[in-house]
């Protein structure tokens, strides 16, 4: 697909950013035509007045209906959903879900996020079962994403209402304030907002916290706790005035009253959540779990969700585990993180090392190889097809440019400025094929959280080439990293994206 690449590295956002090798070789599907028109400068417009005429519809019916393979295309496609309809069968057979590497244990069941924007927990969660699963002989478990769902859900409206606070000086219609006030609390979030809520409320089995109406459509009660996080949002800002107003009020005396009064109108809050959601059981607040092992023996756990936590992930803690990025867009081996972006507040930042796109690979490969499944966010609407016994994540797999007689031209840069691609979901990477040759990757198993008819009883297969335009982020223990990786990311040193970044996507 497309044109050759050319040599010479691209000037993005100011700086001069070169690419690895695999990069350079698989922006080529991607990359745009030296010349897209025939057209020289000065040559006058069809419509002056920068309107669409009749005459420029002629001169676009002419054109394709010249072309016989828009012909044949118009014939299939206005009766046919296109994404079907163009999907490569030798693509199809190139990609089979066949592995020469992957975690030797495995889980179940497959999970499934259902009407809900919690893939990220899910991804987490799929991750550290793992080893509970290992360690009590289990056949098949699910941590409760319910639960962490509750104790992030309710920090994020904590954590609107502080930089509502922190912000009250700013115009209501200032670009941060109208921001920051568009998707307030997410389902969605960020591995080392996942590792706030892990270290601090710790983890429970499903069965503890289960499932409800709301965890698995949260959109009625995300609608219902947006309007009255506004409203809170705006009482609080009346009130920042009303304090600086007043020459007696210190700036400490106006920061403690607008807290008294944040933690007030949080009551609303945590009322609507735990009546939808359940009330969940405090982190240090003793358990007991009864089920059964693999061979059908009864046992028992008991402890605290923080004890749980801790008894399942000493072997590769969350918390020594970080994100790698490949952002094209900005500097390689630099820390960067997003301005107000988070769930706890006062909480650890979310971290980004950001690498060559290699370097994601190596680290997955390394993981795989010592039997540790990978969280990993990715744009997963792109060039894939989740439907049932099929899973393919695939640049190759659908014949958009053959159809419609065009190139898609954005590189993975130019994706990320025009608002066209971002990490929209989080997925485990359990297992991935290396040529034994090259000893380089070439496709990777992943493990959804949308239910067994999804892809093949769950799982979907992703090519190399999808991986360099769609893959964000590797998550990766500091013992699978590179020296130089995680010196970065312990340095602290680094640079702050702006709120809207898409680097700030919350998966």
């Amino acid at each position: 697909m497309g044109s050759s690449v050319s040599k010479v590295p691209a000037q993005v956002s100011g700086t001069l950013n070169t690419t690895s090798e695999s990069e350079s070789l698989n922006e080529k599907a991607f990359v745009r035509p030296q010349s897209s028109t025939s057209l020289t400068a000065g040559s006058p417009p069809l419509a002056t007045d920068g309107s669409i005429s009749l005459s420029n519809v002629d001169t676009w019916e002419s054109a394709a209906a010249a072309d016989p393979k828009i012909q044949l295309a118009r014939t299939i496609l206005a009766h046919n959903n296109i994404k079907s309809s163009l999907t490569s069968r030798p693509a199809g057979v190139a990609i089979p879900h066949v592995f020469n590497h992957e975690v030797e244990f495995k889980t179940g069941p497959v999970t499934n996020q259902k009407s809900s924007g919690r893939c990220w927990l899910f991804a987490t969660t799929n991750v550290i079962r793992h080893e509970v699963m290992k360690k009590l002989k289990l056949k098949e478990f699910q941590l409760s994403q319910s639960y962490l769902f509750f104790w992030d859900k309710l920090n994020k409206s904590n954590y609107y209402l502080e930089l509502a606070i922190e912000n009250a000086d700013l115009p209501v219609d200032d670009r941060l304030v109208n921001f920051l006030a568009k998707d307030l609390i997410s389902d969605g979030g960020q591995w080392d907002m996942a590792v706030n809520l892990l270290e601090t409320y710790g983890l429970v089995p499903q069965p503890i916290y289960p499932e409800s109406f709301h965890s698995s459509a949260s959109s009625p009660i995300n609608t219902l706790l947006k309007m009255k996080l506004r409203e809170h949002a705006l009482t609080l800002r009346t009130l920042s005035s009303s304090l600086k107003a007043d020459h007696n009020v210190s700036q400490e005396l106006a920061i403690s009253t607008l807290r008294a009064k944040k933690e007030e109108l949080m009551q609303e809050v945590y009322t609507i959540m735990s009546a939808t959601l359940g009330v969940p059981p405090k982190p240090n607040a003793a358990f007991t779990w009864e089920y059964y092992t693999e061979d059908g023996k009864y046992a028992k756990w008991e402890g605290t969700p923080l004890e749980f936590y801790k008894a399942f992930t000493a072997k590769f803690s969350p918390a020594e585990s970080f994100s790698l990025i490949n952002d094209p867009r900005n500097d390689y081996g630099k820390l960067f993180t997003v301005d107000k972006l988070g769930n706890i507040w006062g909480g650890r930042p979310v971290l980004y090392v950001n690498t060559a796109i290699d370097d994601l690979k190596q680290a997955i490969v390394r993981s795989i190889k010592a039997g540790q499944p990978v969280f990993f966010g990715c744009d997963v609407g792109q060039f894939s097809d989740s439907s049932k016994d099929i899973g393919i994540m695939d640049t190759d797999y659908f014949e958009y440019e053959q159809a419609f007689n065009i190139t898609l031209g954005l590189t993975k840069a130019e994706r990320l400025q025009t608002n066209e691609s971002a990490m929209t979901h989080a997925m485990v990477i359990s297992g991935v094929h290396v040529d034994e040759k090259t000893g380089r990757p070439v496709r990777f198993k992943v493990e959804n959280s949308w239910g067994e008819d999804s892809g093949v009883k769950g799982f979907n297969v992703m090519s190399d080439k999808w991986f360099n335009q769609f893959v964000f982020q590797v998550v990766v223990h500091k013992s699978f990293a590179t020296k130089e990786h995680v010196k970065i990311f312990e340095s602290g040193e680094k640079v702050v994206l702006p709120a809207w970044d898409p680097m700030g996507a919350l998966a």
